[in-house]
């Protein structure tokens, strides 16, 4: 095990490229778990140009340390041993877009959305900091295990195509075209999908329309598809059926304070809507049964309070004699008395 500048120990290494070699490492002096980036010349490179590479890489690093966006690998310290330079970085643990792509295939739209944002607000951090990223690749973006995207790599003196230390440094332009050939890169179709519009505008070199491309990435990030645990949360199955997934109507951004809750509501209370008539058609049945029930049990109450009440024309229910000690059965109602047998 290596010790470097007398402070940090080399435990493994995580990654190799073409600028140099990633080791996991200790900070003996902070007690803290660190990535040391040993920076070795591409192969190819003449021996001479290897000191001005280095001293390039040396002078970016440290500009770098000024960095302190979320989205790019913190650089803590550079050392410089056995004549070339070691950056000592943050390490984030999580995988790279490289890994996770070829694990589980293309993004969903909001997820590379929200990833494109995340790589954009760091290159805009690299540049406004005078060390713009030369190259930005899978390898390079991590989606880190906190939720954050984070651009490791910002100080390499070389991009991955080759480009010396004397190469002009990328602008606005250049970066929004990396951007969009790694947007094009996570979602299963770039030329037509819900970000295509996004791809494409990402590389257009009129800055409006690049502005544009922005917008709608933020508008698929904060409205696309739910991710999984949302729905699960309301205790909902997604919706599906024709006419319904990502950027299906309901699903829109609303103007207003509501936002993207707002417009959830509003779902709901239409769906609410619909479902009225129904539920009051309902209601109005039970009504008019409890009316039809109220109503039977009036008329069985006076029924049995009334003698003469009865079906039939007015005839006695009962089966005793209307006259005491009447024995015929021949006398009509309102006819002569029968005369009593002695």
């Amino acid at each position: 095990m290596t010790l470097i500048a007398g402070r940090y120990r080399l435990l493994d290494a995580l990654a190799e490229g073409a600028a140099g070699l990633v080791w996991r490492a200790r900070d003996e002096v902070l007690g803290r778990e660190v990535a040391v980036k040993e920076v070795h010349a591409p192969p190819g490179t003449p021996p001479d140009a290897e000191p001005a590479l280095y001293a390039r890489v040396e002078r970016e690093a440290r500009a770098a340390e000024a960095i302190s966006d979320p989205g790019v690998a913190r650089v803590y310290d550079v050392v410089v041993e056995h004549g070339r330079p070691w950056i000592v970085m943050e390490l984030v643990r999580g995988l790279t877009l490289a890994e996770a792509l070829e694990a589980d295939g293309p993004l969903p739209d909001r997820e590379a959305a929200r990833v494109a944002l995340g790589v954009l607000a760091a290159l805009r951090a690299a540049r406004a900091a005078g060390v713009p990223y030369r190259d930005i690749g899978r390898d390079r973006v991590l989606l880190a295990n906190d939720g954050r995207v984070v651009v490791t790599g910002v100080a390499t003196g070389v991009s991955a195509s080759g480009d010396g230390p004397d190469a002009p440094r990328p602008g606005a332009e250049e970066d929004a075209a990396a951007l969009a050939a790694l947007l094009g890169g996570m979602v299963a179709d770039p030329r037509s999908g819900p970000l295509a519009p996004a791809v494409a505008g990402l590389a257009d070199r009129d800055a409006g329309v690049r502005a544009g491309a922005v917008r709608e990435l933020e508008r698929v990030a904060q409205l696309g598809e739910r991710p999984r645990g949302e729905v699960a949360a309301e205790g909902r199955a997604p919706e599906r059926g024709p006419g319904r997934g990502p950027g299906r109507p309901e699903d829109r951004e609303h103007e207003g304070p509501g936002g993207v809750r707002g417009a959830r509501t509003e779902g709901r209370a239409v769906a609410e809507g619909r479902r009225g008539p129904r539920r009051g058609v309902v209601v109005a049945v039970g009504v008019v049964g409890l009316l039809v029930i109220l109503a039977a049990l009036v008329w069985q109450a006076v029924r049995d309070g009334d003698p003469g009440a009865g079906p039939g024309g007015g005839g006695a229910s009962s089966t005793a004699p209307a006259v005491p000690g009447a024995a015929g059965t021949g006398a009509e109602v309102g006819g002569p008395a029968a005369t009593p047998r002695s």
